[in-house]
C-alpha cells in the first residue's frame, strides 16, 4: 500500500500543478485593475457620467446620439463585407478552426435583426446569447461590450433599426468539430464574461473614466491589442502588450518607450487616432485603419483626448520582439546593392516614387516609412499585408496605397518586404515566399 501511494504521488502533484495553471488562466485581473482605486456603480459615481454620446451631443436628437454611440462601438467594420452594404454582414473572419461570417444586423425581419426585441438585443450584446437562444462566438466582443450601459446598448439598437433594411442571408460558419458546438461557448463565457456594467474609478479624473469606458467597453481595444492565453481569453496580465487581428499584428500600445508608445507625445497619439497618421510614426492600415476610418475619426476631440489619457496610464510591458525603431535612412542604401536584387528592383519600380529612397515620403508625409513600427518589425507581417491588400481607399481621406497582390508573385513580395525592413528598419526580416502565400489566403 505504501509503494502504491508513493507511485500516485507524482500523478497527484501533476494534477495539482495543472489545476493551479488553469486557475491562473481563468482568474484574470479586471480590465483596469492596474489603476487601483475604488470602482463604484455608475449611479454612485459623483463625477459626470463616462457613458453615452459625447458631451457635445447632449442637445442632439436621439438618432444622432445613437449613431455616435454605434460609431464608438465600431460595429460597421465587422458587420460589413468588402464592397457590401453597411451592417449587412457577410464579412469572413478566418480562424485556426474555421471561418466565421459576421451576421446581418440591419432591421430586415427575415435575414437581419428586425424581429429582435430590446431584451434580446441587450442579452446578445451583454451575454453573447442570440435571439434564438444559441451562443454567439466571442469573435463578437461581448466580453468587452458587457461593460456598455443598458442605455447605450438601447441607443445602438435604436440607430440600427433606423437604417434601411437589407435583405441578405447570413452565411454559414465553417467550423469543424468540436468548435461547431455552440453550447460549449457557455463554459468559456462563464469563465471570461463578467456580465457586469462599467464601474468608474472614483479616484480617477473624468477624462480617465471616459477614456476607460471608450477603450475597454465601446472600442474594445484589448480584443486586438492584448495577447490571448491558451483558453483564448484576453491575458490581462499582459494588457495591451500586442496581439493579432485578421492576420495583422496589433502592436504593443503600453507605455513602454521602446516596444510600445511610451515615447509618443499626447498630440502624436491624438493625431494618429483622429487621422490615421502621426508624423514620423507611420500610418494606420488594415483593421486599425478601418477602426480609424469608421469609428475613431468620427469621435470628438475631447473623446480622442480621453482615450489618450487612459491608454497612457496603462503600465509599460516590454516586448523583446520589437526593437526601438531605426532613424532616418540615407538616400544611398545601407545594404549591399547585390544583397537583394529582386527586392531592390520591385522597390524601385513601384515603391520609391511615393516612399522615396530615403523612406521619408516623396509626395505626402503619410508615405514615410522610417519610424513606422511595421517596418521595424522583423516578422514583416504588416508590411506584407499592406503590399498584398493596400491601405486606405481613394475616398477615405487618408493616404492611399493600392494592392499589389495581383502584380507580384509571393517570391517578389517576400523580397521587397525583406528589402524594406533591411533598408529602413532596425532589424532585417527573412521572409520566405511560403509566408507570403499563407498571408495571401487571409486577404
Amino acid at each position: 500500500m505504501g509503494r502504491y501511494r508513493l507511485a500516485l504521488l507524482p500523478i497527484g502533484l501533476v494534477l495539482i500543478l495543472v489545476g493551479v495553471y488553469v486557475a491562473w488562466l481563468v482568474f484574470q485581473p479586471a480590465p483596469y485593475a492596474f489603476a487601483g482605486g475604488h470602482p463604484v456603480d455608475l449611479a454612485a459615481y459623483t463625477g459626470p457620467s463616462p457613458a453615452g454620446a459625447a458631451h457635445e451631443l447632449l442637445g442632439a436628437d436621439e438618432r444622432a446620439r445613437g449613431e455616435y454611440i454605434t460609431r464608438m462601438a465600431d460595429c460597421e467594420a465587422c458587420h460589413t463585407a468588402q464592397g457590401g452594404a453597411p451592417f449587412a454582414g457577410g464579412r469572413p473572419f478566418v480562424l485556426p478552426f474555421g471561418t466565421i461570417f459576421a451576421p446581418n444586423i440591419t432591421p430586415d425581419p427575415e435575414t437581419g435583426i428586425g424581429r429582435w426585441t430590446d431584451a434580446q438585443f441587450l442579452r446578445a450584446v451583454h451575454q453573447g446569447i442570440s435571439a434564438d437562444g444559441s451562443r454567439l462566438y466571442p469573435a463578437f466582443p461581448y466580453a468587452s461590450y458587457t461593460m456598455l450601459t443598458d442605455a447605450d446598448v438601447a441607443a445602438i439598437k435604436s440607430y440600427l433599426f433606423s437604417l434601411k433594411p437589407v435583405r441578405q442571408a447570413n452565411k454559414a460558419n465553417t467550423f469543424t468539430f468540436p468548435f461547431n458546438q455552440r453550447w460549449l461557448v457557455a463554459f468559456w463565457s462563464a469563465f471570461f464574461n463578467r456580465d457586469e456594467r462599467f464601474r468608474p474609478v472614483q479616484e480617477q479624473s473624468p477624462a480617465w473614466n471616459r477614456g476607460a469606458y471608450l477603450v475597454e467597453a465601446a472600442e474594445h481595444c484589448g480584443e486586438c491589442h492584448t495577447p490571448r492565453n491558451l483558453l483564448q481569453a484576453l491575458d490581462q496580465r499582459r494588457k495591451f502588450a500586442g496581439g493579432t487581428a485578421e492576420g495583422w499584428i496589433a502592436y504593443n500600445i503600453t507605455s513602454d518607450p521602446i516596444s510600445g508608445i511610451g515615447d509618443w507625445s499626447p498630440d502624436e497619439l491624438a493625431a494618429y487616432l483622429h487621422s490615421g497618421h502621426a508624423a514620423g510614426r507611420g500610418a494606420a492600415s488594415g483593421p486599425m485603419g478601418e477602426a480609424i476610418d469608421l469609428s475613431l475619426s468620427r469621435l470628438t476631440r475631447a473623446d480622442v483626448g480621453a482615450i489618450v489619457t487612459y491608454v497612457r496610464s496603462v503600465k509599460a510591458i516590454h516586448s523583446n520582439a520589437l526593437p526601438r525603431p531605426a532613424g532616418a535612412a540615407a538616400d544611398s542604401p545601407k545594404i549591399p546593392e547585390t544583397a537583394n536584387i529582386t527586392g531592390k528592383r520591385v522597390f524601385e519600380g513601384n515603391c520609391a516614387s511615393c516612399h522615396a529612397w530615403s523612406g521619408a515620403g516623396a509626395i505626402v508625409n503619410s508615405a514615410q516609412l522610417t519610424g513606422a513600427r511595421a517596418v521595424n518589425d522583423a516578422s514583416a507581417t504588416n508590411v506584407i499585408q499592406v503590399i498584398l491588400g493596400g491601405s486606405g481607399s481613394a475616398d477615405s481621406g487618408r493616404s492611399y496605397m493600392p494592392s499589389f497582390a495581383a502584380v507580384y508573385s509571393d517570391a517578389e513580395i517576400a523580397a521587397v518586404a525583406n528589402y524594406v525592413t533591411a533598408r529602413f528598419g532596425s532589424t532585417p526580416s527573412r521572409i520566405t515566399p511560403d509566408r507570403v502565400a499563407t498571408l495571401r489566403l487571409q486577404q
